[in-house]
């Protein structure tokens, strides 16, 4: 198992400092570079790789070193991360990284998380440790401690398991090769929400280590086996007879709950358009602030710029990005962004969650307002709004969640037009019209304003509307 050590520090890991805190854990070790430098990895005499060390990463987004690392990890101000990663199978490498980021911490004002990795900065590879060898595909990339023709499996043992460039990389690398990339946790372990997006769906999966059971699926609680080079459930998947874990049944949130929201625009491409204007405004009117920073990983460590978020995007087309979107450290918020190139223009794609406590009312009417301003100036396509009683830190435990419940739909004016505007005026649901220059955008309320809303309720009346507005066309 791949060990993460962090080092917190005020003061920017430089070069001068970065090498000495490598030369503190032995002199007889070689260095090597990957991804163009931006990875430092110290090998044996016969190059295999003990420590990998991430290039330091300067977050400025207040409240990100809280969210992933716990509450006494907050900062009051910028900070510096820099990430270590010691190899698998190696007793003796857990002590490199901890020596290392503990001498980087002493150098420049810093903090070790988690604090108990801390080791006097004397401790090296003793003489008699002997590595085991490991394939150069593991080797190329850190995060990944087993790797098949079918999978990369990391396993992770923090308390909240992020997004990070470790794992965005190796997600990246199993898209391009065609594995599934399959994260091993012990049962306390909680994924952020972009980690939740990634690991959504087989292949890829959240697999949780259980006494019982041995492991079982962290999202869908069902059972898992090692077979065949890769984690899958042991039954036959089109029969649905797998058996379910024990554990998965674990207790729900009392009192918290999310608001989830995910919508879609679509505009012409030109010079001057700025990306991220309706996510900006979904943050503006369910939080009552602007998004605090971004990323393609986590933690987001710049501050919010629609304009610099734009000049990456633009970098990649025609390829598209995928972003994190992050609130600041006073109510809990995060999103993913998707931008991709289409023959019509650019689309954004994007899911938010919300945290809210048992004392915080739906916002009903901010679901309202945010279809009628994106309609009206950032090209909706349509929008859906949920609620569910879940973790108001929005983080993802490995236990049974209650589904979400839909509490409004929305069309911008390109689907009506494609629906049929007097077909979708006629839905069982009577629609609220949302007004815009190209053409009328149609808000359906699903479910009673008044009363608990009910999953089965909203869900029956969703896919009734979507049958009947699928039944239509502009024709």
């Amino acid at each position: 198992m791949t060990t993460d050590l962090i080092a917190l520090t005020r003061r920017m890991p430089d070069p001068r400092t970065l090498a000495a805190a490598l030369a503190a854990t032995g002199p007889d070790l070689r260095l090597r570079s990957l991804g163009d430098g931006s990875v430092l990895q110290l090998c044996d005499e016969q190059g295999r790789p003990l420590l990998s060390v991430e290039a330091p990463i300067d977050v400025r987004v207040p409240g990100e070193t809280a969210r992933l690392l716990g509450a006494d990890a907050s900062s009051d101000g910028p900070v510096w991360w820099t990430e270590a990663r010691a190899a698998t199978g190696v007793p003796a490498a857990e002590a490199l990284a901890a020596t290392f980021v503990s001498h980087l911490a002493g150098a420049l004002d810093g903090q070790v998380r988690p604090p108990d990795r801390r080791v006097p900065v004397s401790a090296a590879l003793p003489e008699t440790a002997v590595p085991p060898s490991a394939p150069e595909p593991v080797a190329a990339q850190p995060a990944v401690d087993v790797l098949t023709e079918r999978a990369a499996v990391a396993i992770q043992d923090r308390p909240v398991i992020a997004l990070t460039s470790w794992l965005a990389d190796a997600y990246a690398g199993c898209a391009a090769t065609h594995r599934a990339l399959q994260i091993v946790t012990p049962p306390g372990s909680r994924l952020t929400m972009p980690l939740r997006t990634v690991l959504s769906g087989p292949p890829n999966r959240w697999v949780v280590r259980d006494e019982a059971c041995g492991y079982y699926d962290g999202l869908t609680g069902a059972v898992l086996r090692w077979q065949d080079g890769h984690f899958r459930p042991p039954g036959d998947p089109e029969s649905g007879g797998n058996p379910m874990a024990a554990a998965f049944t674990g207790p729900e949130a009392e009192g918290a709950g999310q608001v989830l929201l995910s919508f879609r625009t679509s505009r012409p491409a030109d010079e001057e358009m700025l990306l991220g204007g309706a996510l900006e405004e979904a943050f503006r009117i369910l939080t009552g602030e602007p998004p605090a920073g971004w990323g393609t990983s986590e933690p987001a460590a710049l501050p919010w710029s629609r304009d610099r978020l734009t000049r990456l995007a633009r970098s990649r087309m025609p390829d598209g990005s995928w972003f994190t979107v992050v609130g600041g450290p006073d109510r809990a918020a995060i999103a993913t962004l998707r931008v991709a190139r289409t023959p019509d223009g650019v689309d954004e794609e994007a899911v938010l969650a919300v945290g809210h406590t048992a004392q915080d009312e739906i916002p009903r009417a901010g679901f309202h307002s945010l279809a009628a301003e994106l309609t009206a100036h950032h090209g909706l396509v349509s929008l859906v709004a949920q609620c569910r009683a879940a973790r108001a830190d929005l983080t993802v435990p490995s236990h049974f969640e209650p589904v979400p419940v839909p509490l409004a739909f929305a069309l911008g004016p390109s689907a009506v037009a494609e629906v049929g505007p007097d077909h979708a005026r006629g839905a069982p649901i009577h629609p609220r019209t949302l007004s815009a220059p190209d053409g009328p955008g149609l808000y359906f309320d699903l479910v009673p304003s008044s009363g608990v809303p009910s999953a089965a309720v909203g869900y029956d009346t969703l896919q009734g509307l979507m049958r009947y507005l699928q039944g239509g066309g502009a024709g």
